[in-house]
């Protein structure tokens, strides 16, 4: 590196040279950054392999998230942008499937936080989800709704699961029950919803 180069990097503050830490947990990867403005922790627990690859725009994932105390499994769609049109299509129509090991089927409705597309279970099954989520040891997701590619007889994602409690205690113990930022409110209007798509334009 050049001198001149060193130099300009040393010039940089503090956070644009912070990256976030880390860490494999059996099928789960925690990755989390300290915002130095807030001091708040921000930790994202998501399954090492794609629900549906980015290919074509945003991959979507399955992640491990703080709803209401309880940490729950959600669909995911991070940063959207104006190539990620379907998936913003798929925040005002669609679900996700979600089915652990043989117990029932869940529908996680789908939403835009930000420029995330979430799809989290209903309150109704959230204490169920939380429950199921520790021990399972594979999970069946499929896409529902207007901006997916799939349809009724399409195959849904398997996904193993390992380590998933230790996985769970480690999110714990990064980011304690309450202290990650809050979602966005459900129950967004269509004045709510047009207005955050303009958002992906800017």
């Amino acid at each position: 590196m050049s001198k001149l180069a060193t130099a300009l990097l040393l010039l940089l503050p503090a956070s644009a040279l912070a990256q976030p830490t880390a860490e494999e947990i059996g099928s789960w990867r925690l990755t989390c950054a300290t915002d130095r403005m807030t001091d708040r922790s921000a930790c994202t627990l998501a399954h090492r392999d794609w629900v549906e690859r980015p290919n074509v725009g945003v991959g979507l994932g399955l992640e491990i998230q703080d709803r209401g105390g309880k940490l729950v499994p959600v669909v995911t769609a991070r940063d959207l942008s104006l190539d990620s049109a379907s998936r913003a299509v798929l925040a005002v129509t669609g679900t996700a499937q979600l089915r652990f090991d043989r117990n029932a089927m869940m529908e996680l409705p789908c939403g835009l936080e930000g420029r995330n597309l979430v799809c989290a279970p209903r309150r109704a099954d959230a204490d169920r989800a939380a429950q199921e989520l520790p021990t399972a040891e594979r999970a069946l997701v499929r896409m529902a709704g207007l901006g997916s590619n799939t349809t009724a007889t399409t195959e849904p994602t398997e996904l193993r699961l390992s380590r998933t409690a230790a996985a769970l205690e480690r999110l714990r113990a990064a980011q304690p029950p309450g202290t990650a930022a809050p979602p966005a409110e459900p129950g967004l209007n269509l004045r709510d919803i047009l207005g955050r798509l303009q958002n992906l334009v800017r």
